[in-house]
C-alpha cells in the first residue's frame, strides 16, 4: 500500500477512539482555516461547485461547508469511517449538516465519483499528494479532468524534492522538521515529476509555491482546458 491511510480497518479503529482529528494530521483549526482563506483568494465564491479529494473527516470541508452554498461541496475518501466521523461528529457539532446532504461525501480510493451528475469550478487535494504514488497522481488528474469545467481549478499540496537533489534521498522539510521520501510516505516530488503526471491530459500546470502551510507544504495548481 502506498500510505496508511490505504489501511482502512486501522484508520477506522483510530476513528472509532475519536482519534478523527488526529489521524488526517491534527492542526485542526490552523490548517483548516489556512486552506479555506486560500481558496477564497483563489476566487472561491459560495455559489461555486466545489470538490474536496482527500477530505477525510472534513478538517477544511467543516468550514467549506460553512462557506459554500447549500449542497455546493462534494468530499472524497478512501476512508468511509472518517467520512462517518465527519458528518455525524464534526458537522452534527457545527450544526451544519442540513447544509451536507450525506450523499455528497463518497468513499473511493480510485476517484471514481460514479454519476453524480454534477461538474466542478473548483477543487482541492490537500495533503493528498504527500500521500501517494506518482502514478496514483496521474490516476487522479485522469479521473477528475471529466468532472472539472473548463477552465475549472484543481489545487494540490506536495513536498517539493529540491532541484539537483536525488530522489532516493531523505529530505527534511522547515519549518516542522518533515522528512519525505521518493518511494514511501510521505513522498516528495519535483515540479517536473508533477507536470509529467499531467502530460497528455487537458491540464495546465500553474506553479504557486509557498502558501505558509505549517509543515512546508507547496502548492501547485492544474487548470482544465476546454475540450
Amino acid at each position: 500500500m502506498d500510505s496508511p491511510y490505504d489501511d482502512l480497518q486501522a484508520v477506522a479503529l483510530a476513528t472509532t477512539r475519536g482519534e478523527h482529528r488526529n489521524v488526517v494530521g491534527g492542526m485542526w483549526e490552523e490548517i483548516g482555516s489556512l486552506q479555506v482563506e486560500f481558496m477564497k483568494h483563489q476566487g472561491l465564491a459560495p455559489e461555486h461547485a466545489f470538490l474536496d479529494v482527500g477530505c477525510g473527516s472534513l478538517r477544511g470541508g467543516i468550514k467549506y461547508v460553512a462557506y459554500l452554498n447549500p449542497g455546493n461541496y462534494w468530499g472524497m475518501d478512501i476512508n468511509p469511517s472518517l467520512l462517518d466521523a465527519g458528518y455525524d461528529v464534526e458537522l452534527a457539532a457545527a450544526g451544519l449538516q442540513d447544509r451536507l446532504p450525506r450523499e455528497h461525501l463518497i468513499a473511493n480510493g480510485d476517484f471514481i465519483l460514479g454519476e453524480i451528475g454534477r461538474k466542478f469550478d473548483f477543487a482541492v487535494a490537500l495533503s493528498l499528494f504527500t500521500h501517494v504514488s506518482l502514478n496514483r497522481i496521474r490516476e487522479c488528474l485522469e479521473r477528475l479532468q471529466s468532472v472539472m469545467k473548463p477552465g475549472g481549478t484543481l489545487f494540490a499540496t506536495y513536498f517539493e524534492l529540491p532541484d539537483g537533489t536525488p530522489s532516493f534521498m531523505p529530505v527534511t522539510h522547515a519549518p516542522a522538521g518533515i522528512v519525505t521520501h521518493g518511494t514511501r510516505d510521505p513522498y516528495h516530488y519535483r515540479v517536473s515529476d508533477l507536470t509529467h503526471a499531467a502530460a497528455g491530459l487537458p491540464w495546465t500546470v500553474r506553479v504557486i509555491g509557498d502558501w505558509s502551510h505549517p509543515r512546508g507544504q507547496r502548492m501547485i495548481a492544474f487548470v482544465r482546458q476546454p475540450s
